[in-house]
C-alpha cells in the first residue's frame, strides 16, 4: 500500500520543493543580491567616475577640481549608498506592515528602475549629481529588501528549514558581490566608456524579481496574523507545503494570532521600553589590496577571490546552521575576525621591514572574509526574525538595519581619507629616511623639495 502511494506523493513533494526554491530565488535576486551587487560594482569604475566628475566640473566652471575635493565627491558617491540604506531600513517596517512582505519587495523595485535611468543617462547629461541620486535610490532599495527579505523567507519556510532558508540571504549577498566584481572586469563592463551601463545593470535583477515574485505566495504568517485571512493563509501553506500535516503548523499560527490579538505593530523605540524585548536588542576592496602591496593589474582578480570566499562560506554556513546552532556560528565567526584583523594590522606595520609580511596580510584578508562568512554574514540577519513575535518583528528589523547602515555609512565616508592620510605619512617617512640615512655607496646627498616632488611625480 505504501509502495502504491509513494509515486503519487513524490511529484507533489517535488512541486512544493520547487515553489519554496522559487520563493527563495525570487526574493533573493531582487533583495540581498542587489545589495551585494551594488556594493561591489562601484569599485571597478572608481577612476573613471572621478575623471568624469572632474571633467564635468571643469566644463561648468572652467577650472578643475582640487584633488581633495575630487576625493570628497567620490566618498560622497560611495557613502550615499549606505545613507539610502538607512532611509530604506526605516521605511521597511511600515511597508511590511501596510503592503505585506511580498508586495513590499515588488514595489521596492521602483527605486531600482529610477536609479538605473539616472545612471544610464548621467554621462550624456553631464551630471555627476545624477550618479549621487542614483546611489541614494539603490541604497533605499537595498535597505528595504535587506530587512523584508529575511522576514518574508523566515515566515514562509517550514520550521525545520527556517534557519537554512533565512541564511540564503547571505548566499545571495555574496553572489551579488561576486557578480558585481566579475561584471566590473575590464574585459566586460569595466571599460572606461562603459561605466554608465555597468551602474545601470542593477536593472536586470530588478526585472527578474518583478517577473518571478508574483508567481509565489505571500507569507502565510502575515496573511493570518496581520490580515486575519485564514483561507488565504491556508492556500499559501498548501502551495508551500503541500496537503500533508498542515494542522499542526496552522495550530501554531493560531496560537500566535491569539497572543497578538488586540495588539498593534510595535514601533522601534518601544522595543527598548519593553523589558522582555530590550534584552534581545543587541567598496573599498581594491584600495585595501593596493595598500597591502598587491600589483594594480592583479587587484581586480584578488577582489573576485574575496567575494568567492564569502560565497563559499555562506553556502557552508547555510548547511551547518541547523546542526551547529546560531550562537556558535556567530561567536566563532566574530572571534576569528578579531584574531585575523589583529594579525593583519601587525603585518602592515612590519611590511617595510619584512617583505614576506605582504603575503601574510593578503592571507589575513581572505581569512577574515572566510570567518565573516561562517556566521556573522547570515546569522546576524535572521536573529530579528526568530527572536521577536509578529508584532515586534518589523520594528526589530528596522533597528538592526539602521545600525548596520549607519556603520557602513561612516566607513564609506571616512575610509578614502584614512587611506590617503596613511599613504601620505608613509611616503613622508620613506623620504625622510632617504634624506637622513643615504646609502654609503652614494655618499651624502641632498635634494631640494622641488626635486623631490618632481621625482615622486
Amino acid at each position: 500500500m505504501e509502495d502504491e502511494l509513494e509515486p503519487s506523493l513524490r511529484p507533489r513533494t517535488q512541486i512544493q520543493g520547487r515553489i519554496l526554491l522559487l520563493t527563495i530565488c525570487a526574493a533573493g535576486i531582487g533583495g540581498t543580491f542587489q545589495f551585494g551587487y551594488n556594493l561591489s560594482i562601484i569599485n571597478a569604475p572608481t577612476s573613471h567616475i572621478q575623471e568624469f566628475t572632474n571633467e564635468t566640473w571643469q566644463a561648468r566652471t572652467g577650472e578643475p577640481l582640487p584633488d581633495h575635493l575630487i576625493l570628497l565627491m567620490w566618498s560622497l558617491i560611495v557613502s550615499l549608498y549606505p545613507l539610502g540604506g538607512l532611509f530604506g531600513a526605516l521605511l521597511a517596517g511600515p511597508l511590511a506592515i501596510t503592503l505585506g512582505r511580498k508586495k513590499s519587495l515588488l514595489v521596492n523595485n521602483i527605486f531600482v528602475v529610477l536609479a538605473a535611468i539616472l545612471f544610464g543617462f548621467s554621462r550624456k547629461a553631464g551630471s555627476f549629481e545624477m550618479i549621487m541620486l542614483g546611489r541614494l535610490l539603490v541604497g533605499v532599495s537595498a535597505g528595504v529588501s535587506m530587512n523584508i527579505q529575511p522576514m518574508y523567507l523566515g515566515e514562509s519556510a517550514p520550521k525545520e528549514l527556517r534557519g537554512a532558508v533565512a541564511m540564503s540571504s547571505a548566499i545571495f549577498t555574496a553572489l551579488g558581490i561576486v557578480m558585481g566584481q566579475v561584471v566590473g572586469l575590464r574585459e566586460l563592463l569595466g571599460d572606461p566608456q562603459a561605466w554608465p551601463l555597468l551602474l545601470a545593470s542593477c536593472l536586470v535583477p530588478g526585472v527578474l524579481q518583478l517577473a518571478s515574485l508574483p508567481l509565489v505566495p505571500e507569507s502565510p504568517r502575515y496573511l493570518l496574523i496581520d490580515c486575519g485571512d485564514t483561507e488565504a493563509c491556508l492556500a499559501a501553506l498548501r502551495r508551500l507545503r503541500g496537503s500533508g500535516d498542515l494542522a499542526r503548523e496552522l495550530e501554531e499560527l493560531e496560537e500566535e494570532r491569539a497572543a497578538c490579538q488586540g495588539c498593534r505593530a510595535r514601533r522601534p523605540w518601544e522595543l527598548f521600553q519593553h523589558r522582555a524585548l530590550r534584552r534581545q536588542m543587541y567598496a573599498y576592496a581594491s584600495s585595501v589590496f593596493q595598500k597591502a602591496g598587491v600589483p594594480e593589474a592583479k587587484v581586480q582578480y584578488a577582489t573576485i577571490g574575496t567575494g568567492s570566499c564569502e560565497l563559499l562560506m555562506a553556502i557552508v554556513s547555510c548547511v551547518a546552521v541547523e546542526r551547529m546552532g546560531r550562537r556558535v556560528l556567530l561567536i566563532g565567526g566574530y572571534s576569528l575576525m578579531a584574531c585575523w584583523g589583529s594579525i593583519f594590522t601587525v603585518a602592515l606595520c612590519l611590511q617595510s621591514s619584512f617583505p614576506w609580511t605582504l603575503y601574510l596580510a593578503v592571507a589575513c584578508i581572505f581569512a577574515s572574509i572566510l570567518s565573516f562568512g561562517i556566521g556573522p554574514a547570515g546569522v546576524t540577519g535572521i536573529l530579528a526574525t526568530e527572536l521577536f513575535d509578529q508584532m515586534a518583528r518589523p520594528a526589530a528589523c528596522m533597528v538592526c538595519g539602521a545600525l548596520m547602515w549607519i556603520m557602513l555609512f561612516l566607513v564609506s565616508l571616512g575610509f578614502p581619507f584614512i587611506m590617503t592620510k596613511g599613504k601620505t605619512l608613509q611616503e613622508i617617512s620613506e623620504e625622510l629616511h632617504r634624506l637622513n640615512f643615504p646609502r654609503r655607496a652614494q655618499g651624502p646627498t641632498w635634494r631640494s623639495p622641488e626635486v623631490i616632488q618632481s621625482t615622486e611625480l
